[in-house]
């Protein structure tokens, strides 16, 4: 079995912001991090894509980076690549997301995936 695998939505070269740390602390933790941001080639060194559809494996984890409105745009993609776990961190989340999220039957987890990972973003 190989390395878990995980999409960074909101992924930044900005080393302050949490969709780069995010990056960084997967990376730490043993993960194959593919970072999603349309207007980055790359992010920490790693290929960067347009969109999650992109992301040329399966995956076991997204972990969403963006603003609620941005993120509304996004779910019907992040549905469709049919990972086993969403991420909607803290920022991410609004009532809206959590509604159309559940009705195209995702279960996300609304925390920091970095803390969930294992890792300390204050840290990062």
């Amino acid at each position: 079995m190989g390395k878990p695998t995980v999409a960074i939505i909101g992924a930044s070269n900005d080393r302050s912001k949490y969709g780069n740390k995010a990056v960084r602390a997967y990376l730490r933790q043993g993960y194959d991090v593919y970072p999603v941001n349309p207007k980055k080639e790359t992010v920490e060194g790693l290929e960067s894509y347009a969109s999650v559809l992109d992301v040329p494996v399966e995956l076991d984890r997204i972990s969403v980076y963006v603003p609620p409105a941005v993120g509304l745009t996004l779910l019907d993609e992040i549905a469709a690549k049919n990972a086993k776990e969403v991420w909607i961190n803290p920022g991410a989340e609004s009532g809206e997301v959590l509604r159309r999220a559940a009705e195209l039957g995702l279960e996300p987890v609304v925390a920091c995936s970095i803390l969930g990972v294992g890792d300390d973003p204050d840290r990062l």
